[in-house]
């Protein structure tokens, strides 16, 4: 487990191009080192504002698009092409206008797809890709994705990963379906803590007055059934990428001076 590091900005559009700036130096230098990147991606306001501030980064042409594996961390189990997929968000924020290689795109199954309205048949078959992406270097039936993206929800849950559900609690599978979210819609795909911490890198991000609270909560020593975000980390780094808002009741042993 390695011990949450804390970068707090002025305000969430200087987090999300800041963050977007990192997350291009970590693909550019994975690729560099390897030939090739793995990158998990979050939805929500932060996930998507990140990936929008990527789009607009003179920068983002350093990256070699067709070298670049894309995973997600949940998906909404609604129709393919609803505007509630992170995916469909996904594309429209970045990924339609970068050249990636299809190949390299997994986007979690849909509700009208092979599986129906079988989430969890979707979720069985999200894991069986996953592990036939992972190679005998790495630590987990999933790839060690170079970066592992999460935000963080008000009551502190992460990727579908909410407090006290059964989905929170797994400790074999890597993916899972969740019934009944208490944030529609109700049904959903997500990996579960296990092929989240086989991550090298987990970043959190978390921007916002509303995610004040669960950001003290998650980093005061909360446990992961009652704080998801808590127990989410990463192999070799655990980053909390947070705006002045997010960060302002965390207790100021912890709190950071603001970056710009």
């Amino acid at each position: 487990m390695s011990p949450p590091q804390l970068v707090v900005h002025r305000d969430k559009e200087l987090m999300a191009q800041a963050a977007a700036a990192r997350l291009i130096t970590k693909v550019v230098d994975a690729q560099a080192s390897r030939g090739y990147a793995s990158v998990v991606l979050t939805g929500g306001r932060n996930g998507n504002g990140l990936l929008t501030a990527l789009a607009a980064a003179p920068a983002r042409d350093a990256i070699d698009w067709g070298r670049l594996d894309l995973w997600w961390g949940d998906e909404r189990f609604v129709p393919e092409g609803d505007p509630e997929r992170n995916v469909t968000q996904a594309r429209e924020a970045l990924l339609d206008s970068v050249p990636l290689d299809p190949k390299r795109v997994h986007p979690m199954p849909a509700a009208d797809g092979p599986y129906g309205k079988d989430a969890d048949a979707a979720a069985e078959a999200y894991a069986v890709e996953l592990a036939k992406a992972a190679g005998p270097e790495n630590h987990a039936p999933v790839p060690s994705f170079d970066v592992l993206m999460l935000g963080v929800g008000p009551d502190t849950h992460v990727a579908s990963l909410f407090p006290e559900l059964p989905a929170v609690r797994e400790t074999e599978r890597t993916v899972v379906g969740v019934h009944g979210a208490p944030k529609p819609p109700p049904t959903r795909i997500t990996l579960t803590l296990p092929a989240i911490r086989a991550a090298r890198e987990v970043w959190l991000l978390a921007a916002g007055e509303d995610k004040a609270n669960a950001a003290a909560i998650a980093l005061s020593g909360a446990g992961e059934v009652q704080a998801p975000a808590a127990g989410a980390y990463g192999r070799s780094r655990t980053l909390w990428l947070l705006d002045a808002a997010a960060a302002s009741r965390l207790p100021r042993s912890l709190y950071p001076p603001a970056s710009p």
